[in-house]
């Protein structure tokens, strides 16, 4: 690796512009960001619905970033940090793979520079400020009962979701029933991840919603005198990460908010600092166009992200068999029939990132057993659909090398002028038909179900000003809210089960169908091959 005042260099810092860790990675500060009057165009890479068989939206934009600037163009990939509980679970690490990988991957993967723990302290604390304010009645009307902010863990813990506290008697109160979500999904995520500085910050963390008094006023984090505490503990988390590609190219790490039960998005001062020192700066929005892309709009750009100039999505052989009903047993065999059917799942993606005013480029990312015939027919109906490009994309296997064509078609179609941002839904649009657009448009559902006081808590919502963007929560493996549904499935109940507020971050917070905002632990995970040998070094966890 390079040392990373030499990789700082090639955005225009300083070694004296950085806060270092060790040689390898450092904070930048945000009054160290550089100037321009020509900030850089940026691309977002998103993908067909995952699947088993795997997409590779991460070792595409990395790998992007690398063949961009192979053929003379300063790029910059702005990526989210990886969460441990995947990590440990099944889905492993989110640092790319082969040889467009983010470095050093081990410790981007696991405690990196601090912000997960940092972010989870401050949302575990103002739940111990919340409580004790509880119990020492400092707000009127407010009850143990009416307390909504939960805990945070970054672990994959099923037996967290849901607890009682405080079962000790008063001395150890209050007694209330809660749950843990995962630190993914924590509100103070969401806001490290939009906030646009440290006054953002402090408005937007003493606007949390803790619970609801007696009355039916929001009680909020700056009433139990909580904000403070929490600026101290996440005044560098606030700072984006410096670290680089295998090539030795910039790659910026910051907040990891998860893409199905959150907006799914790495942070809007992580694209300023990349846009600031770049000609291209390639990010990710997470899991599939339907929901990362959809939040990355409606939500990051809504709230001051910078506009894209086009989107990559990001389509495999193999996803697409897995949507056109093939399983992973029978992946090696060609079929072209299959490729075909699974293509829907791929023209709806398209047609999603046409809906917002991008032009749009498939990234083919090649496995060894694809087969010719396969890569026409998934090239066919990604042009049908209105691609402007679609090229094989061979990062993982050749680095920058095997993403010049990939590089070249998507400056052609970021400079093509043809981005005109679209959002979805106005701001002043009832709760209720923002969801029934969404689900209608980018779920193909034919209607929507409404589970009890759901709408009674929209309109309590409204009441109360909160004309937020919607963060759907639910399944990632469909475009539906069902897992079992593959490819493009029209017609079906979009069920809507609770709603929740999260007003520092700005948003509501849609849960549809059987969605856990704290996942559990598989049968055989990751973490029975991760160990640490006796010279030191971590293995089994990439």
């Amino acid at each position: 690796m390079r040392p990373i005042a030499d990789v700082a260099g090639s955005l225009g810092l300083s070694w004296d512009d950085l806060e270092p860790y060790g040689r390898d990675k450092a904070k930048v500060p945000l009054e160290r960001f550089p100037q321009t009057t020509n900030p850089a165009r940026l691309v977002v890479v998103t993908a067909i619905t995952p699947t088993p068989a795997g997409e590779g939206k991460t070792t595409t934009s990395l790998g992007l970033t690398d063949g961009l600037n192979a053929i003379g163009r300063r790029a910059v990939a702005a990526i989210r940090q990886p969460s441990l509980g995947p990590l440990f679970g099944r889905k492993g690490g989110g640092t790319g793979g082969g040889r467009a990988t983010a470095e050093p991957a081990v410790d981007i993967n696991l405690h990196f520079t601090g912000d997960f723990h940092a972010i989870e302290s401050a949302h575990n604390f103002l739940a111990a400020m919340t409580d004790n304010a509880v119990r020492e009645g400092m707000v009127r009307g407010f009850s143990p009962e009416n307390v909504t902010w939960r805990r945070v863990t970054d672990a994959e813990d099923r037996a967290l979701r849901r607890i009682v506290t405080g079962i000790g008697g008063r001395v150890d109160g209050p007694l209330r029933e809660t749950g843990y979500d995962i630190s993914a999904a924590s509100e103070i995520m969401a806001i490290i991840a939009l906030a646009r500085d440290y006054e953002d910050l402090r408005e937007r963390l003493g606007d949390i919603v803790l619970g609801w008094t007696q009355a039916a006023d929001p009680v909020r984090a700056a009433e139990v005198r909580a904000v403070g505490s929490m600026m101290v503990l996440l005044k560098d988390a606030l700072k984006p990460n410096l670290v680089q590609t295998q090539e030795g190219n910039p790659v910026v790490v910051h907040a990891g908010p998860f893409g199905n039960i959150a907006h799914g998005c790495s942070s809007i001062v992580a694209d300023r600092l990349a846009t600031s020192a770049s000609e291209f700066v390639v990010t990710e929005a997470g899991f599939g166009a339907d929901l990362g892309f959809q939040k990355f709009m409606d939500i990051k750009v809504r709230q001051g992200g910078v506009h894209p100039s086009a989107a990559v999505i990001v389509a495999t052989v193999r996803g697409l068999k897995w949507h056109g009903g093939v399983e992973m047993k029978d992946m090696a065999t060609p079929n072209v029939a299959a490729v075909h059917a699974g293509s829907a799942n791929l023209r709806h993606a398209i047609a999603i990132t046409r809906k917002y005013g991008l032009p749009s480029v498939v990234a083919i990312n090649r496995f060894p057993d694809d087969h010719p015939d396969e890569i026409a027919e998934l090239t066919r109906a990604a042009l049908e659909a209105g691609a402007m490009a679609c090229i094989e994309a061979k990062g993982f296997a050749d680095g920058g090398g095997g993403m010049t064509d990939l590089a070249h078609a998507v400056v052609q179609a970021a400079e093509s002028g043809e981005a005109k941002v679209d959002l979805l839904y106005n701001d002043e649009e009832r709760i209720t038909k923002k969801v029934e657009t969404i689900a209608s448009n980018l779920f193909m559902a034919g209607d929507v179900s409404w589970g009890p006081m759901t709408r009674t808590t929209a309109k309590r919502f409204e009441d109360n000003g909160w004309d937020f963007p919607i963060c759907i929560a639910k399944t990632h493996l469909s475009i539906s809210a069902n897992p079992r549904l593959r490819g493009a499935p029209e017609g079906h109940t979009f069920p809507v089960t609770e709603f929740r507020i999260a007003a520092g971050a700005k948003q509501i917070i849609c849960l549809a169908g059987d969605i856990m905002t704290l996942p559990g632990l598989p049968g055989d995970p990751n973490a029975f091959d991760i160990d640490l040998t006796s010279q030191g070094e971590v293995v089994g966890l990439l």
